[in-house]
């Protein structure tokens, strides 16, 4: 049977970045390793095709071979028939140890695969949540769908009666040792796969693994002024750990939707606000938006546009709850679409009393200055 294209087997497109490589698999690998699915073929070999393709694509060299050759241009250079995952020694950066999950500490320095209790994996939720949540916090509940220690054989493994017995294979050891060239190679056992002990009377319930699929709802509390991107951990609320290992830890990541009128930079917010020629040119009071209401400002008169204004202490709450930021209001120029005529009238007397070369600026010396001499000044 032919070979799957690798791009195929890991879901990524040809131009796919090394990040995005990385992710694939360490995705499909979690998904289909062989302990987290005993007993489950198709899941070993959707698990090993998996790790095939991430030997060749995750090498440069190798790599380009294959986009340039196809199958062919990397046959015998570490992928192709014979190919193994238990002897690859490319996965460290992704899963941490070899040892811990391979079992071949004593060749790489890495420790070795531990029969004893094991924690659990953590979890992550993304969760999204409004630009006002996020500003004055919130609690909501979550549904989260994890791997439980089996309540009717506690975690064992073993039907009701029974117990799980030392593996007459690696004599409960977990690994199998042989020569490969020069080297000892230590493999995990594949009768207990790597735990030392095989169950010959598994539990109905969770039929043999110790652990069952079940969702549990987690309340999770939000400090105000939490930001995007930011997460909170949930000790103790990932999955179950095996062999009564303590359990794994759930992150939470918070995506917090955009606001219509405010920007964050840290616990500051920015907002941009149209204020009419009239009121720029002669000074006034605005009301402008805050996350609590509006506040009143006062307008000086000749407010440029771009002017800022701040609002001391009405920002965000810093998510550890030392003060507030601010918020700076820039004013921006107001341009009616539509005048009336009187308006309009009015708008060209005003025009004929400021001829445009009489706008004067101030120029880096502090003297006043016509614009148009400036723009001269500047360009010749």
């Amino acid at each position: 049977m032919s070979k799957r294209d690798y791009y195929e087997v890991l879901g990524v497109a040809r131009e796919a970045t090394d990040q995005q490589i990385k992710s694939a698999y360490r995705k499909l690998a979690l998904k289909n390793h062989p302990d987290r699915n005993p007993g489950d073929r198709e899941a070993e070999e959707r698990f090993k095709e998996a790790a095939e393709a991430y030997a060749i694509l995750a090498d440069k060299d190798k790599r380009s071979l294959y986009d340039r050759f196809g199958h062919a241009g990397v046959a015998g250079v570490g992928a192709g028939a014979g190919f193994d995952p238990s002897v690859f020694v490319g996965f460290e950066d992704i899963f941490g140890s070899l040892g811990d999950l391979f079992g071949f500490g004593d060749i790489f320095g890495g420790r070795r695969r531990r029969a004893g209790p094991q924690r659990g994996s953590d979890l992550r939720y993304d969760l999204e949540i409004s630009f006002e949540e996020s500003a004055d916090g919130t609690e909501t509940a979550l549904q989260i769908p994890r791997e439980e220690t089996c309540e009717t054989c506690k975690g064992s493994g073993a039907a009701a009666g029974s117990a799980p017995e030392v593996c007459g294979q690696c004599r409960g050891t977990g690994q199998l040792r042989f020569q490969q060239g020069f080297l000892t190679v230590a493999r995990p056992c594949s009768n207990c796969r790597g735990t030392g002990k095989v169950i010959n009377r598994p539990c109905q319930a969770c039929r043999g693994a110790g652990r069952v699929g079940r969702e549990r709802k987690v309340t999770v509390k939000i400090p105000a002024g939490i930001a995007n991107g930011q997460q909170l951990r949930l000790y103790g609320e990932g999955e179950h750990g095996t062999a009564g290992g303590p359990p794994g830890d759930l992150y939470v990541v918070i995506h917090v939707q955009e606001h219509p009128l405010f920007q964050r930079d840290g616990d500051d917010l920015y907002c941009e606000i149209p204020v009419t020629f009239p009121t720029l040119a002669l000074g006034g009071t605005i009301e402008v938006p805050t996350l609590k209401g509006h506040e009143p400002i006062d307008v000086p008169s000749g407010t440029q546009p771009g002017s800022r204004f701040r609002l001391r202490g009405k920002g965000m709450p810093n998510v550890s709850g030392r003060g507030h930021g601010d918020l700076y209001v820039i004013a921006r120029a107001a341009v009616p679409k539509k005048l009336t005529r009187e308006q309009k009238h009015l708008l060209e007397e005003l025009a004929r009393t400021m001829p445009q070369e009489r706008v004067e600026a101030t120029s880096a010396d502090g003297q006043e200055k016509p614009f148009f001499e400036k723009v001269k000044d500047i360009f010749g």
